[in-house]
């Protein structure tokens, strides 16, 4: 079994702050690194921030500052979220890294020519400004980027392309037969679908003189590399591919790329068909999210319902945010968020729910020491065993608002044995041990299965003293 497991989210776009949206893949990916850091594997976290391009440009000039000064500005607010949300992460790459980034963007580069994969030519297209890359008509309804809704221009220019086709039956093989998985199986679905339609070249670089804020080709400034040409290779800059260090031969391939719907295609066709002309071995899984939507509506800062990830922590706490956006959100379709939804899932699951369970069982244990509890008895340690397998089996599956179900039916479980127990009014001695002894082994059990969803709660609940309030109702 491989012991290394490389883990990644994708990199945020720089020209916003960071929203709720991305908040939830930097959880989803935590969750996962946590996971399977507690199965003794050496779990290597990457996040980090996409900053060239010219929404960056353009944002940054709104804002009347430089790309640099915007970048560090917003990237930094990216950076703030390991903290506020408590993630794992081990490392965070920014693609303006010009010690770290740009040497394995130039040597990618070189390596793409020498293999006949790069060449000039002019060409005309229709180019989405949203998706700061050339689309086709087969990417339009009623005349619009099916993603961003506006209507791309028409462009001429002469440009860098990348021989995509040259890899389309490879890509698809690889697809198929699940070298890279594609999670879930729809998106897979989807990608093949498009690869079917046929893959065309694509371009990779746009004139300098339209696109200064970005890495220019090696040999040629008056080009720019594109933005997701150079933004891709931070799974591979991060770990050290310009030197092909240790570290990098020790880490790839990426066990899992964390992705949202709208990127789907640079991941999973032309990120691929990069490896391949590199001879890099391919990404084994790419876990595929959708979008959060806010009173049934997309965010965007036109209608100015962008959902600030710091403010919701601010008022809840990291792990009450980290628990709505993983029950209440479907981990692989587009989920809801509205203000009473949250303060409802915080009352319903953490204040009544959880709270009060660990509540009622530190109290009883208060009144025994350590040293007086009995092995657990067989009916409860199968009802711990059985969840046990139940989130590790959801987790492997991505399934994450199934694995704090089986968690939170744990806890009823628990409930309803004080309930039926009431060990507070039982005199006989042996008797009160044995329940108190079942109910400590249950709430060590849940704190332990907890760690990787709510690592601070868990670290928490062993050392919550009598009538202390674990999740105060709001």
């Amino acid at each position: 079994m491989k012991k290394t497991f490389y883990i990644s989210t994708a990199l945020p776009y720089v020209n916003s702050a960071p929203h709720l949206g991305f908040a939830l893949e930097a959880i989803q990916a935590d969750v996962t690194a946590r996971y399977h850091r507690l199965l003794k594997k050496d779990a290597f976290f990457l996040t980090g921030t996409d900053e060239h391009g010219a929404k960056v440009a353009k944002a940054a000039e709104e804002a009347g500052k430089t790309p640099a000064e915007f970048s560090d500005e917003i990237s930094g607010k990216f950076k703030a979220l390991k903290e506020a949300l408590n993630l794992s992460n081990d490392d965070f790459i920014r693609t303006t890294d010009q010690k770290r980034h740009w040497p394995a963007v130039e040597k990618a580069w070189l390596k793409l020519v020498n293999n006949g994969d790069i060449y000039l030519k002019k060409y005309k297209g229709l180019y989405c400004a949203g998706c700061e890359a050339f689309i086709t008509k087969k990417d339009l309804i009623n005349g619009e980027c099916v993603i961003h809704r506006i209507k791309p221009e028409i462009i001429e220019e002469e440009n860098y392309f990348f021989k995509l086709s040259k890899y389309s039956q490879k890509i698809q093989k690889a697809i198929e037969t699940d070298e890279i998985r594609i999670i879930p199986e729809s998106r897979k679905n989807e990608v093949l679908g498009f690869i079917k339609q046929g893959l065309e070249d694509i371009s990779f670089s746009r004139p300098r003189k339209d696109l200064k804020w970005g890495i220019p080709v090696p040999g040629d400034d008056s080009q720019t590399i594109y933005v997701w040409a150079d933004a891709l290779i931070n799974y591979i800059s991060a770990i050290g591919y310009s030197d092909e260090s240790e570290k990098f031969r020790k880490y790839w391939p990426a066990e899992i790329h964390f992705i949202g719907k709208d990127i789907l295609r640079f991941h999973a066709v032309f990120w691929p068909a990069m490896l391949l002309s590199l001879g890099l071995q391919l990404p084994k899984n790419i876990f595929v999210h959708g979008f959060i939507t806010v009173g049934g509506q997309k965010m965007s800062k036109s209608l100015g319902n962008i959902i600030d990830p710091f403010e919701l922590v601010e008022k809840y706490g990291a792990d009450a945010v980290r628990l709505f956006l993983l029950r209440e959100i479907s981990p692989v379709e587009d989920g809801d968020f509205t203000l009473e939804k949250i303060k409802t899932r915080y009352n319903a699951d953490l204040a009544n729910g959880l709270g009060n369970f660990v509540a009622r069982i530190s109290a009883l244990r208060a009144e025994l020491p350590e040293s007086s509890l009995l092995k657990v008895e067989k009916n409860i340690n199968e009802e711990i065993v059985k969840t046990k397998k139940a989130v590790a089996q959801k987790i492997e599956e991505f399934k994450f608002n199934e694995a704090l179900a089986a968690i939170w039916d744990l806890i009823s479980f628990g409930d309803k044995y004080i309930n039926q127990t009431q060990p507070w009014k039982i005199s006989e001695s042996k008797t009160k041990i044995q329940i108190i002894s079942n109910l400590a082994a249950l709430l060590n059990s849940v704190a332990d299965i907890l760690i990787p969803f709510l690592p601070e709660t868990s670290a928490k609940i062993s050392q919550l003293k009598k009538g202390e309030i674990l999740f105060p109702r709001r």
